[in-house]
């Protein structure tokens, strides 16, 4: 899955939390990292003005065997961090 940062046309999913409430999220962008043999996906709540401050959020994904669909998965390690927040500050320095 690739992302083309286009600010007309975003990619969005929905979010069911741990109360079962749906939420729409705006894909920021994918990347697949070979260290730690998974994809992730970072989003941030759909609607939110240009500009205006948002809160991230980060989770794996693991694909279906259809390649259809996928599963959000939590960020279990600081070591997954870490790596995400160096890929955030690297696609957020190429942004500007």
């Amino acid at each position: 899955m690739s992302h083309d940062h286009d600010h007309e046309e975003h990619e969005h999913i929905t979010i069911i939390d741990e109360q079962g409430n749906e939420e729409l999220y705006e894909i920021l962008f994918t990347f697949d990292s070979d260290d730690f043999e998974k994809s992730y996906v970072l989003v941030y709540p759909a609607g939110s003005e240009e500009g205006e401050e948002v809160e991230l959020q980060a989770y794996s994904y693991v694909e279906k065997e259809d390649g259809k669909q996928g599963d959000l998965q939590p960020i279990e390690t600081d070591e997954e961090w870490d790596m995400i927040e160096e890929v955030l500050n690297t696609f957020m320095a190429d942004e500007d």
